[in-house]
């Protein structure tokens, strides 16, 4: 589904309904509505993403299993950072993720914990996380700048991992050497970006 389309049917997603939004033949992606809540989160924009990994376990993968399984691609495969970054910048400009990452299915990433399909699908459901459920809330414009960024920088950043981690652990924003330009709130906001602006 192309970003417009997923988040159309999330909106509209019956409550405690599951909905199966990626199946590789092994793993599966779902977003599902609850109708009760154990956070204090507004119930008509909250959903959980959840991930059948293929051996029976269900559960709510978080930011962190993508960001760090991009961070492993990388180290990899380096030669492919560039390819990496166009596809999930692709992803977040809107793109059915898996033509996003067409070229990358032919690389094998056996340190990544998910395969690259999935990494590509579970990005697409976090950004329609942010948009839909941050969008009043965020100080980015479009809302998941945010999760952009940490993708961006984890893809990216040569900093040590630690450091890296520790900064998103402490709830701390992305660096703004990766969200500025397509950043509609910064002032130095460019409609017309190049491709992979922020790499050095």
């Amino acid at each position: 589904m192309l970003l417009s389309e997923l988040t159309a049917k999330i909106i509209s997603l019956d409550f405690d309904v599951e909905m199966e939004i990626y199946n590789n033949g092994i793993q599966r992606l779902l977003a599902i509505r609850p109708s009760e809540l154990y956070k204090d989160y507004d119930i008509n924009k909250n959903f959980q993403i959840l991930l059948d990994n293929g051996t029976g376990n269900v559960f709510k993968p978080n930011h962190l299993r993508l960001l760090l399984d991009l961070y492993l691609c990388v180290k990899e495969h380096p030669q492919a950072k560039e390819k990496i970054s166009r596809a999930f910048d692709n992803i977040f400009l809107g793109m059915e993720p898996i033509c996003a990452v067409d070229e990358l299915l032919k690389i094998d990433f056996p340190l990544s914990e998910d395969p690259i399909d999935i990494l590509a699908y579970m990005a697409q459901l976090f950004i329609v996380e942010q948009n839909v459920g941050y969008g009043d809330k965020s100080k980015y414009n479009p809302p998941a700048l945010y999760i952009q960024g940490w993708i961006r920088t984890f893809i990216n950043s040569d900093k040590e991992l630690d450091k890296i981690i520790r900064n998103i652990a402490l709830n701390q924003p992305p660096a703004v050497a990766y969200t500025r330009l397509d950043d509609k709130n910064h002032k130095k906001y460019d409609p017309c970006a190049p491709e992979l602006w922020y790499i050095k």
